[in-house]
């Protein structure tokens, strides 16, 4: 690996700090960035650990490309309708694409993150595979499925064997002033969680009341707008109907907001778009996988059909819940993953 130089991106986070650590004993050129995409990073403890380390350290103003490839399209996926997901977005555009174009544009060969997953070369295809990390616990990799060819072969994920206490162990070891900082959980542009509240500052739009209906259009009362409530949603609703109830569908031409019980929220099979393929299938024959809905869930045993068309259904074994347009299904056989797309519908039919 001599001569070969690798641009780190370092949030100011434990992850990142070791993940720079552990390239920095390489043979390999390193040097540190940081990317301002929206409020001002943590670059100082970024700085104080490149420091640390002997590299060099740059902030990169991100601001404006987040704004326009992460952002406005969040925004504007949520005023149709749908539930996107922005750090998969993110993670596409920006941290493996406008940093890989940047660190290539400086002459460096590779970028790296602190992302837990690993990537390894198909000595049979030649092509780069997606894996999940050691770490099942903290594992990315349904965060990453977008990843192209040419990203995934310029990308290190220096974490991916690793577990949280080890990287921890690893970061009080070197004493590295990031080594009890606590992991960030929220979206960085949405730190409260409150979507609705960022959409109407982010746009100066004022989203109109509507109807609640029921699963037979009758109104049950007045919801605060559509573009509030997400697929599953139970609390906030500010309707009483002395059972639970759910956000069950959303209208946004008509303005309405469905409810209904939690029984009304599985589907069986799911259609998606935008597929990005990791390992490609070969035809329409059926693949037989498991998948996940939100990273959060287990997998679950699936068949995926892929079409000419660029689309995927993806049939489960067992109804899944609350399948939200705009998220993302993942699909995996074992450790490696199949590939994903943008979920277009979900219905019953096996």
């Amino acid at each position: 690996m001599a001569n070969q130089t690798v641009m780190i991106g370092m949030s100011g986070g434990v992850d990142s700090s070791v993940a720079a650590l552990l390239l920095t004993t390489t043979a390999m050129d390193c040097v540190g960035v940081t990317m301002q995409m929206w409020d001002l990073p943590d670059c100082e403890d970024a700085r104080s650990i490149a420091r640390q380390l002997g590299i060099s350290h740059k902030v990169l103003d991100c601001r404006d490309a987040f704004r326009s490839m992460v952002i406005d399209p969040f925004v504007a996926s949520y005023e149709q309708g749908f539930t996107p997901n922005p750090c998969i977005l993110c993670n596409r555009t920006m941290k493996f694409g406008l940093m890989l174009d940047i660190a290539r544009g400086m002459g460096y060969d590779y970028v790296a993150t602190g992302h837990y997953a690993q990537i390894r070369q198909d000595p049979e295809t030649g092509r780069f595979l997606l894996l999940r990390a050691e770490d099942l616990k903290k594992d990315q990799s349904y965060f990453l499925y977008d990843m192209t060819q040419e990203q995934l072969s310029r990308t290190f994920f220096p974490l991916g064997r690793l577990t949280k206490n080890q990287i921890r162990e690893i970061a009080e070891s070197r004493g590295l002033v990031t080594a009890h900082k606590h992991d960030s959980q929220d979206i960085c542009f949405i730190p409260d969680g409150d979507y609705a509240a960022f959409i109407r500052r982010y746009t100066g739009k004022d989203f109109p009341s509507g109807d609640f209906l029921d699963q037979s259009g009758k109104v049950l009362g007045q919801h605060k707008g559509a573009v509030a409530y997400t697929l599953g949603q139970r609390r906030g609703l500010g309707i009483a109907l002395g059972e639970p109830t759910y956000v069950c569908g959303k209208d946004m031409g008509k303005n309405t907001v469905t409810l209904g019980p939690n029984s009304a929220l599985f589907r069986r099979s799911l259609t998606a778009g935008k597929f990005n393929w990791i390992v490609l299938p070969h035809g329409e024959a059926p693949i037989p996988c498991t998948a996940k809905i939100r990273n959060t869930q287990a997998d679950q045993p699936a068949t995926a059909y892929p079409h000419p068309d660029g689309t995927c259904r993806v049939v489960f074994d067992s109804p899944q819940r609350a399948i939200a347009p705009g998220q993302a299904v993942v699909l995996y056989q074992d450790e490696v993953v199949l590939g994903g797309g943008t979920i277009l519908s979900a219905d019953d039919e096996g």
